[in-house]
């Protein structure tokens, strides 16, 4: 099979190198595993008396680990993605069918999830390596957990701010890049310190962004590899596809390295793990669209049996801004009153089908500017562009195989839908049939531009008072390049169609 040029990555064989790698540093003293150079707290934040000494000894640790750009396709979604230990953790925990980000972009759906306020409320607009950030960092969760005597740690990728020392973590572990080989064991020598507990350890492996890394052995015949369904299936794309299987299991190793460790060093029974991703894969009209392949995104949820229930499958409509609260819920801790979403634990108790009648969804800048909005309930979805733009923003989508396939067929000038749509996501949940314009569904579409329209004067978006201006020192890229990083221009050669 002749290989993708643009895949880069790690063997297998590399892999087990990497773990056996961070062995040598599990034989370090503590204090020299940290960060160089970073400003650390106290490895246990000091108390205010000894009743929150015991509390914080009956907490749970917390596990969060987190992929990029993974969308739902993994092996408990019905993907033959090769993702055993997802599929294991779903078996054990509870697998979350309907869950979506607040952002189908990178650093605005991690900042979201984190602090529990959409992108426009908490700063994130934009991607933190081009120059967005947090309007305050301390409303991160980490530091609403240290309040009651979490200690916070940070492996891998993070990605909501230039350099991980702004967010305020107790630890930065170190490890040589971001990919699950270095990530993971870094993590687990974390674990295999018995560290003081409880922890909030979050874990991010850069897979499965693009460019892919597949292993030499093994390696899925993209004969027998279906690509996603807004790709046709042909040659290339089944080719780029074998390149996400081979970047998801290198993050599947990851992850069932470090449940691995929890179990080995008998923290599993007392721990949540919260594995989620950012948003869709980097697929044309996936990652940074308002269908449900751009926001949709796996969560599973494993945890103290008397509310995770082994094997349970969640069909609820739930936003990623619903997991601070949720979690607040659970601890028994003050929720701060910034956040936005709702917890769901009354539909894990079974109390409630439902938390949310409605989840929103945004874009602002990713590498080019796209201002677009999105409102989803069980039935109906509704998307709004603000841009004018009668084409893609191809520069929006990550250079691939598949977006080769589309540029050589005229994706360039492919017209856009309409400025606003409108979906049937029963009797169309492939979202191509757009309704906006249909007559026998005016109410719908009336009622899906009040629900969006009072959530946006709800939250003070700043699109109600026109374009969003980048903040000083911020990049972006221009709208009418093809590739992020600016190479070609719709109606030139070059960019991305000359790279495949």
């Amino acid at each position: 099979m002749k290989r993708n040029d643009e895949r880069i990555g790690q063997s297998r064989r590399e892999f087990l190198h990497g773990a056996l790698g961070a062995g040598v540093v599990a034989a370090l003293p503590a204090s020299r595993a940290r960060a160089v150079d970073t400003p650390v707290r106290a490895e246990m934040p000091t108390s205010q008396s000894g009743e929150k000494d015991a509390r914080a000894g009956s907490l749970p640790n917390i596990v969060y680990i987190h992929s990029h750009d993974t969308g739902r396709y993994v092996r408990p979604y019905g993907h033959a993605v090769p993702t055993p230990n997802l599929q294991r953790l779903a078996g054990e925990g509870v697998l979350f069918r309907k869950t979506f980000s607040a952002a189908p972009t990178c650093s605005p759906s991690r900042a979201s999830l984190l602090t529990g306020m959409c992108a426009h409320k908490n700063g994130m607009l934009g991607l933190a390596h081009r120059g967005w950030a947090l309007n305050d960092y301390q409303q991160h969760i980490i530091h609403t957990l240290s309040k009651s005597g979490y200690t916070s740690v940070l492996a891998g990728l993070q990605h909501i701010a230039a350099k991980p020392e702004t967010i305020g973590y107790d630890i930065l572990l170190p490890h040589k890049t971001n990919n699950a080989i270095y990530v993971a064991p870094a993590a687990v020598e974390y674990l295999a310190g018995k560290p003081k507990q409880p922890f909030f350890l979050d874990v991010g492996f850069f897979e499965t962004h693009r460019k892919y890394a597949p292993p030499e052995l093994p390696e899925d015949n993209p004969a027998y590899i279906i690509p996603p369904s807004p790709i046709p299936d042909t040659p290339q794309t089944r080719e780029d596809m074998a390149g996400f299987h081979a970047s998801a299991r290198l993050m599947d190793n990851g992850v069932g390295d470090v449940l691995a460790a929890l179990q080995r060093y008998g923290m599993a029974e007392n721990t949540i793990v919260l594995s989620t991703t950012d948003h869709g894969i980097s697929f044309p009209e996936m990652k940074c669209g308002l269908r449900d392949g751009g926001w949709g995104v796996s969560m599973i949820m494993r945890g103290p049996s008397d509310v995770f229930k082994s094997g349970m499958v969640c069909d609820a409509l739930i936003s990623q801004l619903d997991v601070f609260p949720t979690l607040c819920d659970y601890l028994g801790i003050e929720k701060p009153a910034w956040l936005e979403g709702k917890s769901f634990l009354p539909v894990l108790r079974g109390e409630r089908e439902e938390i949310n009648d409605e989840v929103f969804a945004e874009v602002n800048y990713h590498a080019a500017y796209e201002p677009k909005r999105a409102v989803r309930t069980t039935r109906w979805k509704y998307a709004r562009r603000y841009d004018g733009r009668k084409t893609a923003v191809l520069p929006n989508c990550d250079d691939g195989l598949s977006k080769t396939l589309w540029l050589n067929d005229g994706w360039q000038t492919n017209p856009l839908v309409h400025d606003e749509e409108l979906y049937d996501l029963i009797f169309d949940p492939a979202e191509q049939n757009d309704l906006a314009k249909s007559e026998d569904h005016a109410a719908v579409l009336q009622e899906m531009r009040g629900r969006l329209d009072s959530w946006m004067k709800r939250t003070d978006d700043p699109l109600l008072r026109g374009p969003i201006a980048l903040p000083p020192g911020a990049k972006t890229t221009d709208p009418n390049a093809i590739s992020p990083e600016g190479g070609g221009r719709v109606g030139s050669a070059g960019g991305s169609a000359s790279k495949g």
